[in-house]
């Protein structure tokens, strides 16, 4: 049988009992902007403790769902939601703007995040996923495939952090990132050609008669473009 998130809440369920509080899903499921095979089924999963008594049991849940190519489910307890808030702004206030609860309370109702905090997280993000996709684009040597694996594997990312970028300008971002990022484009000037590219390839969709690595380049440029623009709000 097939770990569905339905199998997986029953199976919390079942090696947590009443140490489970809550569990999450969020990302491009719960938003509505699954891209089939390329999209992650992402879970919060929130417990009263999670000591090792608790590690040790979720083992048989956890094995099992990533062996079927899944990530694992961020754990958290309920006191250290504040904690993480403030250290990964970004997550949390992307699970905040779009998810869905599976199980028990939303944890998430009442979490504050400082846009001071948000900021300093999104330039690291933001200039080392930069400094790695350089860094993987040599490793292509240039080769089409390649460079358009690399695309499609580094998109989520990239878009995960510009959507957040919009609460910078005091816009709540929509829930879809192409949407968020069409409207980030009325606060930083980048070209949007390449993203819409990758995001058909990404669906599986055919582009025909493009340069890869031309398209790469135009890629490149427009996250420098918002990187930039970002580290100047700092």
């Amino acid at each position: 049988m097939a770990w569905t998130k339905e199998k997986m809440v029953e199976e919390l369920k079942h090696q947590l009992g009443e140490r489970l509080v809550s569990i999450l899903l969020y990302g491009s499921l719960a938003a509505g902007d699954h891209a089939g095979k390329n999209s992650d089924i992402n879970l919060l999963v929130v417990t009263k403790t999670m000591m090792m008594e608790e590690l040790q049991s979720l083992s048989k849940v956890i094995v099992p769902w990533v062996k079927e190519g899944n990530h694992s489910p961020l754990f958290l307890t309920r006191t250290h939601l504040e904690e993480y808030a403030s250290v990964f702004p970004v997550e949390i206030l992307d699970i905040q703007n779009s998810h869905q609860v599976l199980y028990g309370e939303d944890p998430l109702e009442g979490i504050k995040v400082s846009n001071s905090h948000l900021v300093i997280q999104l330039q690291h993000e933001l200039q080392s996923k930069l400094l790695r996709l350089k860094t993987q684009f040599i490793l292509t040597e240039s080769k089409k495939d390649a460079v358009k694996k690399l695309m499609i594997d580094s998109l989520s990312s990239f878009l995960v952090l510009f959507k957040n970028a919009l609460w910078l300008f005091n816009a709540k971002p929509p829930a879809k990132k192409m949407e968020a990022l069409r409207q980030l484009k009325s606060h930083i000037a980048f070209d949007m050609e390449p993203f819409e590219i990758v995001d058909r390839l990404k669906r599986g969709e055919k582009v025909p008669d493009f340069d890869t690595v031309h398209v790469f380049q135009r890629y490149l440029s427009s996250i420098q473009s918002v990187v930039n623009h970002v580290d100047r709000l700092g």
